[in-house]
Formats: structure tokens, sequence, C-alpha cells
């Protein structure tokens, strides 16, 4: 095969596995997330506590909410990022909606007397941890805060990337305590999602990456320094 059949193969199976994932994501929400009553991280967090008041779903909001900020990635950060992402957010919206008319009740994780109800934002961490680190690899965002995040971060290069998604999960949790009944539960529930879910993504990214570190005791680091750069460059 030649260099452009191979560029569009990998390109074709990039957003094959995006699709995928957004798949996975949608019965994310519908098997963990939506019956343990909690909002989960990001935007997303936001639309599920739009719904749970409203009624009005989470597949309509996030493609509301998307749609524009992927439009400003598209103009301001990277055009390629923008359509992975949007194309995860359309997929995700889809596979949700039409999850919504199947009865999944017999699968979905939920306890009538409350217990064990930390097992749900666990699971849902795991996977979505799971789904944000393949998406990474990819290229792509899963869009709401990551737009968000990335926009700031062009306009605010000195802010960490991480800390500015933190700062807006802070947010959405603070918020179900009064969306779910003044309780404190949801907001526990959806920190114990956001830890994991981050600590997975962190993980899974990590994975099979090695690093060797040398340090060298010298009177004479300018010169070894030198030295260095000097065979890189010729060696380059």
């Amino acid at each position: 095969m030649n260099q452009t059949t191979v560029r569009l193969a990998k390109k074709t199976l990039t957003y094959i596995v995006i699709v995928g994932l957004a798949m996975v994501s949608a019965l994310n929400y519908q098997l963990f997330i939506f019956p343990n009553r909690f909002a989960p991280a990001g935007l997303n967090g936001l639309c599920t506590m739009i719904q749970y008041v409203t009624g009005v779903t989470v597949s309509s909001l996030n493609l509301l909410i998307n749609l524009p900020l992927a439009y400003l990635v598209y103009k301001k950060v990277s055009k390629s990022i923008a359509v992975r992402s949007m194309t995860y957010v359309l997929a995700f919206s889809m596979f949700l909606t039409l999850i919504e008319h199947i009865d999944l009740s017999a699968f979905a994780y939920s306890t009538d007397t409350g217990t064990s109800t930390i097992l749900g934002p666990l699971v849902a961490g795991i996977v979505s941890g799971s789904v944000y680190s393949q998406l990474a690899q990819g290229g792509a965002y899963t869009g709401g805060t990551d737009f968000v995040a990335s926009l700031i971060r062009k306009n605010r290069p000195g802010l960490n990337f991480f800390g500015v998604i933190f700062a807006l999960n802070a947010v959405v949790a603070f918020i179900s305590y009064f969306v779910y009944g003044f309780q404190i539960e949801p907001v526990i529930l959806c920190i114990i999602y956001c830890f994991m879910s981050s600590t997975v993504s962190d993980k899974v990214v990590k994975s099979g990456r090695q690093a060797i570190r040398f340090e060298i005791v010298t009177d004479h680091p300018a010169e070894i320094s030198d030295a260095i750069i000097h065979r890189l460059r010729h060696s380059a």
C-alpha cells in the first residue's frame, strides 16, 4: 500500500474508535450515572443536573453547548482536534438518544435502599477515565470542559490545562449540592467520579512510558553541557 492509502486507513480507524468510545460513554451514563442521581465531571455534569430538574435530555443539551464551543476551538485552537472531538460529541448524543428508548434497567446499577451507591461513580469513573485516555491518544476531546479549558489556555497559556478542568469540576460538585435536595452525598459521589476518572486516565496515558534519569557530579557543568549539545546537534 502507498503512503496515502496507509494514512487514509489510519484516519478511518481513528474515527471508528472515536465513535466506539462515544457508544461506551453513552452506556456508561445510562447504566451507572443517571440511575444513581449524581452529576459527573464537566459541562455534562451541568447537563445531567438540568435533565434531573427540567427533563431536557443530556443528549440535546450536549449538542447545544458543544456546537458553539467546537466552532471556537476550530477557529482559535486546532481544526483537527475540533473535528475529531465533535465527531465524539455527535456520536455520544446520537447513542444516548437511541439508548433512551431501550429498557436497560436489568443492567443498570442502582440500589433501592441507597446502600453501595458509591459503586456507581466508581465504575463510571473507571469507564470515563479509560474513554478519556483513549481519546487523548487519538487527539480528541470529550467536548464541554475540555473545549473551555483549551480556549482559556489559548488566551492564557500560562494556566495549567488540568488545573482549569479541576476548577470547573469543583464548581459542578458545589452546584450539585443544591440540585439534589441539599444533600452532601451527590457532592461526594461527584468527587469520587472525578477522582477515579482522572486517576485512570492518567495511569493509562502514562502506561508504557519509561524514562531514565542520570545525575552527573562534576566541577565542569558548563563544559559537559556544551559537549552534549554539540554532540546532539551533529547527530541530528
